[in-house]
């Protein structure tokens, strides 16, 4: 009686729909059980089955209690018409008499785990069952946790068992009393028959017989009843062998009625009888979701690269796909990419960080890195847009990767009208399936940039004029994770930052026009300036160079990818540009058409050249010690292409 509901969960694992599914997590069903209300989340049992070509389909073999199989075929049918669920080249029922198989087949490169995911979020694929377990006490309905229905059931079934029992009781003691009235009679027989045949009628052989021998009206009449066969031998035995049997019978019920024990004894064995013969194998599976099991306990702790291109494409790749090499090798294709795409973050991570990506719309959305698709050295990864639920036009900004949120580090935000914002990091140790709003941005604003900063780290911003300012990280104020920040540049209309580099005081600052013209500056070069000044001119402007259109702090190890609008992709070791001061013309870099110009600059750390005669033994070292920027987002050393 004292048990609790945890302890009755041993026993009773859940609901066991008859459609089968799988229950996500125990809370739903914990609440159900301790209140008697609760909200059960059940998903379709599902499978993932390669195809020729590289792609998959997914297969529904069960689906959540109540759902109507023709309608959820139809809904997803509906939601791959609409254009709203991208990757599903075709879907069909297959299901006959061996069982339930709805066939999902996707396009080629499309995660299956996105799509599954949507289909749970947007489809009867995973619905919530609302269970109420309701019942009649003493006439009055109630709502009953697990302990009080099982209570009131096995009370219920105690008073089926006495009531039973003292019916069967009282039957058998009515039938004993009659038997003791039989053989009383059978040994008296004669004096019986003299007393019946003297007597006038019926009423007065009875009344004789009652007299005579203290029977009950019933023994009497029973008597009377008597057939001439029950006088015979064998019958005589017969009756006392009934005698006997009644009388244990009867010892017996009584024995249950006087203990409870044995009132229980005789509901279990009747419970376990209809166990025998009706239960079956459970079809509904209990998934240990919802915080029971964390899934990273099942996943090994390895180190990936983690590939993010300028399309958008992304991936995963083990570290020890790419093998330790002697100085002076050719390196090894890090990445087969689409053409004119190039690699803006390359970084290496744990399988069990976190990876930030910021939208240019200012949301960021939070992922694991194990949770991101696994690809090869060659291969190109797969779009973000299939990962994360984009809105139309929002593009990735920046990507942060952190197995913590502390307290005491920061985010550096830079928008495209020049705001800047600083936010304690622990503000982003949640997630949302939509995104979380990282920064508020105006209409007519974007996201360019997001770095983590440290103390007496310096932050610089160009604009489009050609202009940069630096300043220091203590002159922008921590604020809240739902703001906009405050001002970093002032700029007049029609110019917008093109972006934001964190250093701490080392290396050079790269900047490319529009139309190709480049140059790199020490960054010392610069004065420090407050906060929300105009800044300083970082190229001469001219019309023929066009508006400053990227800027990146290298190094001497650093190489740039210049890339047009046009896609079209140059590639330049960051030695081979002149070093120059701040307030110069620049060199061409490029030769842009009139029709394109400069949008982007990736940065990457330059592979060795091997000298003439050299060994050809594979490497991928860097010779010289790299140059520290400060910006906490170099791209690793050792896994460079050639």
């Amino acid at each position: 009686p004292d048990v609790t509901t945890q302890e009755l969960m041993e026993c009773i694992k859940g609901p066991d729909f008859p459609t089968g599914g799988i229950i996500l997590g125990r809370k739903g069903i914990y609440d159900t059980y301790a209140t008697g209300r609760g909200r059960i989340v059940t998903r379709a049992k599902t499978e993932v089955e390669p195809m020729p070509n590289g792609r998959q389909r997914i297969v529904v073999t069960e689906i959540p209690y109540m759902v109507n199989k023709s309608v959820l075929v139809a809904k997803i049918a509906e939601l791959v018409h609409d254009k709203r669920l991208e990757g599903i080249s075709d879907i069909r029922d297959e299901s006959d008499r061996e069982g339930m198989r709805i066939v999902i087949e996707l396009k080629r490169d499309v995660n299956s785990a996105v799509v599954l995911n949507y289909l749970y979020k947007h489809t009867q694929m995973q619905e919530a069952f609302g269970a109420i377990m309701l019942a009649l006490v003493d006439g009055e309905p109630k709502i009953l946790s697990l302990h009080q229905m099982l209570y009131h059931y096995l009370e219920h079934q105690k008073n089926v068992i006495v009531r039973r029992t003292r019916y069967d009781l009282d039957k058998a003691e009515a039938r004993a009393h009659i038997l003791e009235g039989l053989l009383i009679a059978l040994d008296n027989i004669d004096e019986i028959v003299r007393i019946i045949r003297n007597s006038p009628n019926t009423a007065e052989a009875k009344t004789q017989l009652m007299e005579r021998f203290a029977l009950s009206d019933k023994q009497a009449q029973a008597i009377l009843d008597m057939r001439l066969a029950r006088l015979t031998g064998l019958e005589r035995e017969r009756l006392q062998e009934e005698y006997a049997e009644l009388q244990k019978t009867i010892a017996y019920l009584r024995a249950v009625l006087a203990d409870e024990k044995r009132v229980l004894g005789i509901i279990r064995e009747e419970i376990l009888a209809i166990k025998a013969k009706y239960a079956d194998e459970r079809r509904t599976q209990i998934s240990m979701m919802d915080g029971e099991i964390d899934p990273e306990d099942l996943i090994q702790e390895d180190s990936v690269v983690v590939t993010l291109t300028h399309f958008g494409y992304v991936k995963r790749i083990p570290v020890a796909a790419y093998r330790a090499q002697k100085r002076g090798g050719k390196g090894v294709s890090g990445v087969n990419l689409k053409e004119d795409d190039v690699i803006d973050e390359m970084f290496i991570a744990s399988t069990h960080e976190y990876v930030l990506f910021f939208s240019s719309k200012g949301k960021v959305y939070r992922l694991k890195v194990h949770e991101l698709p696994v690809g090869t050295r060659q291969a190109r990864g797969t779009a973000i847009v299939n990962l994360l639920p984009f809105e139309e036009g929002e593009k990735i900004a920046s990507v942060i990767s952190c197995r913590e949120f502390p307290a005491d580090e920061y985010l550096m935000f830079a928008t495209k009208s020049g705001m800047v914002k600083k936010t304690v990091m622990s503000a982003y140790d949640r997630s949302r399936r939509d995104g979380l709003i990282a920064i508020n941005l105006r209409d007519d604003d974007a996201l360019l940039n997001v770095r983590r900063v440290r103390e007496g780290d310096k932050i610089i911003l160009a604009t489009t004029a050609g202009k940069a300012i630096m300043f220091s990280e203590e002159q922008v104020r921590a604020t809240g994770r739902d703001t906009s920040g405050v001002r970093g540049i002032g700029m007049k209309d029609g110019v917008s930052v093109l972006g934001m580099e964190v250093t701490n005081g080392n290396g050079d600052l790269f900047v490319i026009t529009e139309r190709g013209y480049g140059k790199r500056t020490p960054v010392a070069d610069y004065p420090e300036q407050n906060r929300g000044g105009q800044g300083v001119y970082t190229i001469q402007m001219t019309e023929r160079k066009g508006n400053l259109a990227a800027m990146k702090t290298v190094g001497p190890q650093h190489e740039l990818f210049i890339v047009t609008e046009g896609a079209t992709v140059i590639r330049v070791k960051t030695d081979e540009i002149s070093q120059t001061g701040r307030a110069t013309q620049g060199v061409k870099m490029m030769t842009v058409d009139d029709n394109d110009r400069v949008c982007a600059v990736a940065r990457m750390t330059a592979a060795k050249e091997k000298p003439e005669g050299e060994a050809t033994e594979d490497s991928s070292a860097p010779e010289e010690t790299p140059v520290d920027l400060g910006d906490g987002n170099d791209m690793p050393e050792d896994l460079l292409d050639e």
